[in-house]
Parts: C-alpha cells; sequence; structure tokens
C-alpha cells in the first residue's frame, strides 16, 4: 500500500501549501487544481481496484468501504460546489476549507482502517499486494481528474461511466498547462480506453 500512502502524503503537503501565507493567487490556484486532480485519480482508483477486494476477501468490508465511498461523494459535492464558486466570493475558501477537513478524514479513515484490513485480508503477501498495487496505480493514471457527483462510487457502473469523463478531464487538463497537442490527447484517449477493455475483460473473467 505504499503508492496510497504516497499521494496521501502528497495530498498533505499541497493542501499545508495551499492554505500557507505569502502565496501569489495564481500560485494558489495552481495548487488547487493538483490537489484536485490527485484527489479524484486517487479515489477512483481505490473505488474501482481496492474496495472491491476489500469487499469479496473481509467480513467488515461492506461496512468499511461504505463508509468511505459515503466520504468521496461528500468531497465530489464539495469540490464541484468550489468549482462553481469564483475565488473572490468568501463562500470560495470556506467550501475549500470543508472539502480539506474531509478529504484529511478520509486520509485517517483509510490509513488507520481500511488499508490495514486489507493487508490483513490479503494474508500480508507481498506478491498480492504488488499486483493489486500496480493494477491501482494502472486505473489511476487514466481515471477522471474533476468531480463527477453523479458518477456511481462502483464497478462497473463506475468505470463505464467514468471513462468518458476521464478523456474529457485530461484533454481539459493538458489543453490548460499548454500540453494539448492533437497527438497527445489522442494517447490520453487510447490509454483511457484500453483500461476500461482491461477491466471490462478482467470483471467478465472472474465472473466465471
Amino acid at each position: 500500500m505504499t503508492r496510497q500512502r504516497r499521494d496521501h502524503a502528497e495530498l498533505d503537503r499541497l493542501m499545508n501549501l495551499y492554505v500557507s501565507d505569502g502565496r501569489p493567487p495564481e500560485d494558489r490556484k495552481q495548487t488547487l487544481k493538483d490537489i484536485i486532480q490527485l484527489t479524484f485519480s486517487h479515489a477512483f482508483a481505490e473505488e474501482t481496484v481496492l474496495w472491491p477486494t476489500l469487499r469479496r476477501l473481509a467480513e467488515d468490508g461492506e461496512e468499511l468501504t461504505s463508509r468511505v465511498e459515503q466520504e468521496h461523494q461528500e468531497i465530489n459535492d464539495l469540490v464541484a460546489a468550489v468549482e462553481r464558486t469564483d475565488p473572490a466570493d468568501p463562500r470560495h475558501d470556506e467550501l475549500v476549507e470543508q472539502a480539506f477537513s474531509l478529504i484529511r478524514q478520509d486520509i485517517r479513515d483509510e490509513e488507520d482502517l481500511l488499508l490495514p484490513r486489507l493487508q490483513e485480508a490479503l494474508g500480508h503477501d507481498p506478491a498480492r499486494l504488488r499486483r493489486l498495487g500496480t493494477t491501482w496505480e494502472t486505473v489511476r493514471r487514466t481515471a477522471p481528474t474533476r468531480p463527477h457527483p453523479a458518477v456511481p462510487r462502483r464497478p462497473l457502473a463506475n468505470v463505464l461511466a467514468g471513462v468518458p469523463l476521464s478523456v474529457f478531464d485530461r484533454a481539459r487538463d493538458m489543453v490548460r498547462t499548454g500540453a494539448g497537442s492533437p497527438r497527445v490527447r489522442a494517447i490520453a484517449m487510447a490509454g483511457a480506453a484500453c483500461v476500461t477493455a482491461w477491466f471490462v475483460a478482467r470483471r467478465a473473467r472472474a465472473r466465471h
């Protein structure tokens, strides 16, 4: 679970950076974008790869994952509200503060409860943990990077709804950062499509 904890540490660093004093507005805006992109790609991969595994292997998996999925839904709703609010509006910082508080709570729940329980359910087997981590990383790299409150929190519905949104999100991200050439966008779209096809095929094999 090293990859997940590394993302958690980076989110904590970015949130602390965002609230630090004396930073230019454009720098804060970029930091917030970085937080949003990492938060939602990370969460989508958890919902697609990690939490279904925990539900399948652990008796309390349903209870644990339902709790964190509710947190993810609330984070989606809050960040969507942040994106609709002008940064000059006093409500913007209030919404950001609420979102950060919930992200930190989600990190604590995952670090203290879900990830240790998942490791236990996998028998602390390094090979199984590595395979699961690699799958999670593959999905994270092509996951949506923006809040989408209407997208379900569980497979396969989240994958079928999320992948077209991932293509849109990542193309928009690249345009905003000046990396939006047709070739790069095509690579992003092809990557997302391949991950979807792989995941659907994998789920189909698992049912047989």
